[in-house]
């Protein structure tokens, strides 16, 4: 792995490109008739990107590529025919990562300072994988300049700012007309990880049982090993701030992160679908159905 560059000695940021439009950040695909109150969103699996973006880049797109969830939104196409919600991102995620909080920003990344207010520095943020990553797959720096606070603004707002405000919305909705909602955050995980082995296939992520009603995350963790995979629960992904920002059991909203190992449907250098793609999206329509009717048992408030 090459060594990340040197934020400081970086060209001075570009002006803004006015004429970069951003598209709407979200597709929503909904089932004719809504009859479960769940919403399956994939917030990694876009893979758009600005072309001022593109302009600015130091390595090859596929390294951006490689750090989506590729294919994510596919693999729980089912959700919609069995009447749930289903959202996805369409930009990458290294415009702008929808599963970190917006505060979670790198100030060396800004000419003239960062375009919000910093949180406090977080372990993600100072190995540059904050809201707006500086690293791509391989660790490697992902500009060749700085970027503009207006640069940085414009992405949370239009993609970060947009897609939360609408997930919020739909959860609302459910939530106020049928009593109970419930969020199931679709990822995928990379197969091979520094330091860990023996990966499992399926991770369930319930922020050690604060985000959600137990019997979601073991009707889950129950579907996904009568299908014959490995699952494991908070270890290594408990959940993130998409997780921790909507679970609110007690008030009605549930939620549950998702994490399904790559090397089960994808080649990950290539970032395209192996042959077992289908089956596992066939699976995947089991474990939405067992979802569904655990949610309709779910206290209303």
């Amino acid at each position: 792995m090459r060594a990340v560059p040197d934020l400081a000695a970086l060209p001075a940021a570009a002006p803004a490109a006015e004429s970069d439009s951003f598209e709407v950040p979200y597709t929503l695909m909904r089932p004719q008739h809504q009859t479960a109150p769940l919403v399956f969103a994939s917030p990694h699996s876009g893979s758009l990107y600005p072309a001022a973006m593109l302009e600015a880049l130091c390595v090859p797109l596929i390294d951006l590529r490689r750090t989506e969830d590729a294919f994510v939104e596919e693999l729980f196409a089912g959700a919609p025919p069995a009447g749930a919600l289903l959202m996805a991102a369409r930009y990458g995620r290294s415009v702008a990562d929808l599963n970190r909080d917006p505060r979670e920003l790198d100030p060396a990344m800004f000419e003239g300072g960062p375009p919000r207010v910093c949180g406090l520095p977080t372990a993600r943020v100072e190995a540059g994988l904050g809201c707006l990553p500086r690293v791509a797959a391989r660790g490697e720096g992902i500009y060749a300049r700085l970027l503009t606070r207006e640069e940085g603004e414009a992405r949370l707002a239009h993609i970060h700012d947009a897609y939360h405000a609408r997930l919020g919305e739909e959860l609302v909705g459910l939530r106020d007309a049928r009593g109970v909602a419930v969020l199931i955050d679709c990822h995928s995980m990379p197969s091979v990880q520094p330091g860990r082995r023996g990966l499992a296939d399926i991770v369930l992520g319930d922020r050690f049982g604060s985000s959600c009603d137990p019997r979601l995350t073991a009707r889950a963790e129950r579907e996904f090993r009568d299908l014959g995979f490995t699952v494991a629960r908070n270890a290594p992904y408990a959940g993130g701030y998409t997780t921790r920002r909507y679970g609110r059991p007690k008030r009605g909203v549930h939620a549950l992160q998702i994490e399904i190992n790559r090397g089960l449907y994808m080649n990950e250098r290539e970032v395209s679908r192996l042959a077992t793609f289908g089956a596992l999206r066939d699976a995947i329509d089991g474990v939405i159905a067992g979802l569904i009717d655990t949610a309709a048992i779910l206290p209303k408030v």
